[in-house]
């Protein structure tokens, strides 16, 4: 049946205790509703709360969260260059950091040509970093913000050795399941996920097809999970207040990076920032998918926390940096 899901909407509010998003496992509480009624053409496939979607880059602050999780401990340093645990590497003639990597201010390249519709399995983190680790550095290290997703492939790297495991095991058992993300995993192509909804894409006329099948395995940090609207919530309320993380390090997270002439990025670590109308602080994500649009948001002083996800290629959710118009009120 060629039908597109409809877009599920949860807002959340952290309860009044400080630490009351955080349960006896560590998990996160919310309150969710959706936020309008279900159009009666969609009756017959409905979204539930376990319908998994395409998240793209919504994958970079979940992975943002291991990345402070091992700097917490001190097994990450942010500001040593990336050989320290990646060693095969290659020298670009500048020191990179994962600082950098996590702010965009790298000088590594994003997707080229047909890179987004790869469709073929990398067996390792490792492996998905042949597609761009020869190519030259598009600037010095922290000079200028240019987004990459590539970047946060490096940054897996750098997760995987500084944690001593597999990168997608290290943040099942750091991540998802302490934060009760029951529904969220890296997107196999080449395992039974039930509750995965099917992707589109519109074609020329309008109507809607299905998207072309690609395998994420090269980038699971930085696009390469699926999840639902109910985990992006809980992640997002474990991000409201100190609990999972250290007030310190949220400010980490959360506090724009500068390139080395002084200028703000609004991006911090695995996180847009900005402030609304109301001059409350957001931090988002968008992410674009073969197949999903997903838009993310937590209002910091409302402790409000949005996911929007859909199983269509650019939906008009505001996807990436223009999310920020979505969240203006």
């Amino acid at each position: 049946m060629k039908r597109v899901l409809v877009a599920v909407l949860i807002v959340a509010a952290l309860l009044a205790s400080p630490m009351a998003h955080i349960g006896a496992a560590g998990r996160a509480k919310c309150i969710s509703r959706a936020a309008v009624p279900v159009p009666p053409a969609y009756a017959s496939t409905p979204v539930t709360a376990e319908t998994q979607f395409r998240i793209g880059s919504v994958s970079k602050p979940i992975t943002a969260a291991a990345v402070a999780l091992l700097y917490e401990q001190g097994k990450l340093d942010l500001d040593s260059p990336v050989q320290r645990y990646v060693p095969s590497f290659p020298d670009k003639g500048f020191p990179i950091t994962t600082r950098q990597l996590a702010g965009h201010l790298a000088g590594i390249r994003h997707y080229r040509g047909d890179e987004f519709l790869l469709n073929r399995r990398f067996a390792s983190v490792l492996e998905g970093l042949t597609i761009f680790q020869g190519d030259s550095l598009l600037f010095p290290p922290g000079t200028k913000f240019s987004y990459s997703t590539y970047g946060w492939n490096l940054i897996s790297a750098v997760v995987e050795a500084a944690a001593g495991q597999n990168f997608l095991s290290y943040m099942g058992r750091t991540v998802f399941r302490p934060l009760g993300m029951t529904h969220t995993a890296a997107d196999r192509v080449d395992s039974l996920i039930p509750n995965r909804t099917r992707f589109y894409e519109r074609a020329a006329d309008g109507a809607f097809v299905l998207a072309p099948p690609v395998n994420n395995s090269y980038k699971w940090a930085g696009g390469g999970f699926v999840s639902t609207a109910e985990d992006l919530v809980k992640f997002g309320s474990a991000m409201l207040r100190p609990g999972f993380l250290k007030a310190g390090t949220l400010e980490l997270l959360f506090t724009s990076q500068k390139t080395t002439a002084g200028e703000p990025t609004g991006y911090g670590v695995g996180w847009f920032v900005g402030t609304d109308s109301l001059g409350h602080r957001w931090v988002f994500h968008g992410g674009s998918s073969v197949g999903g649009t997903t838009a993310f948001g937590v209002d910091r002083d409302s402790r409000v926390v949005v996911a929007i996800t859909s199983n269509l290629s650019d939906a008009p959710l505001a996807p990436g940096e223009g999310i920020r118009a979505l969240f203006d009120r």
